[in-house]
């Protein structure tokens, strides 16, 4: 049997948009086994030598402040074969754990972040590009609650960041990257009928990857 290139599978869109719901819905209809995950969230660069005050005002939604050529070599690593040892971020912090997550190689490669599209080594890699679109108050309200709830950030910290970088880094290189989607999906994980045929066509490329001897 021909040994044949994993599928990479590209998830994007606006921060609390609905992009794990939708990169959950492909782990369940395909089998986590079946699936290498990375999150670019991931691949935040640790700012660990900085005191914590210095910390908290990084521009963390800017492209400059993840580290993703490690990413683009993780997924290159993947495509020939090889297991990779992904990094584990530490949000209520801003830094790296010593740790890592060990990914084993998969015939799908799913890739997920606000950012992925606006880098082009890493979007060439990408065989499908889903853009996941849902309204700036939908998203700002997930993502004041799973900001408190998960991350333990005050509420003043939260409209803060969100108004002096996610929402001006939103402009300037989320939403112009929606370009480079091949599929968009209005109103996230809430729009069932393009999951599924999402889904559906993924499927078929795996049915059919797997079919080829």
């Amino acid at each position: 049997m021909a040994e044949l290139r994993p599928i990479v599978f590209g998830v994007a869109g606006g921060t609390a948009s609905g992009k794990t719901t939708v990169a959950d819905t492909i782990l369940d209809a395909v089998g986590a086994s079946q699936v290498a995950y990375l999150a670019h969230d991931a691949y935040y660069k640790d700012m660990g030598h900085l005191p914590f005050e210095e910390r908290i005002r990084v521009n963390y939604d800017h492209p400059q402040s993840l580290e993703t050529d490690l990413l683009v070599e993780h997924v290159q690593q993947l495509l020939a074969g090889n297991a990779v040892d992904i990094p584990i971020y530490d949000f209520t912090h801003y830094r790296r754990t010593n740790e890592t997550k060990p990914i084993k190689a998969s015939p799908i490669v799913l890739i997920e972040g606000i950012l992925i599209f606006t880098h082009r080594r890493l979007r060439d890699l990408m065989d499908i590009k889903v853009y996941v679109d849902t309204d700036p108050d939908v998203r700002f309200i997930r993502r004041m609650v799973r900001d408190m709830d998960a991350r333990g950030r005050s509420l003043d910290s939260i409209v803060k960041q969100y108004l002096e970088t996610v929402r001006p880094m939103h402009l300037e290189f989320v939403e112009p990257s929606k370009r480079y989607a091949d599929v968009i999906i209005p109103r996230g994980g809430l729009n069932k009928v393009a999951l599924d045929m999402v889904v559906s066509r993924l499927m078929e490329l795996l049915r059919w990857q797997q079919a080829v001897p």
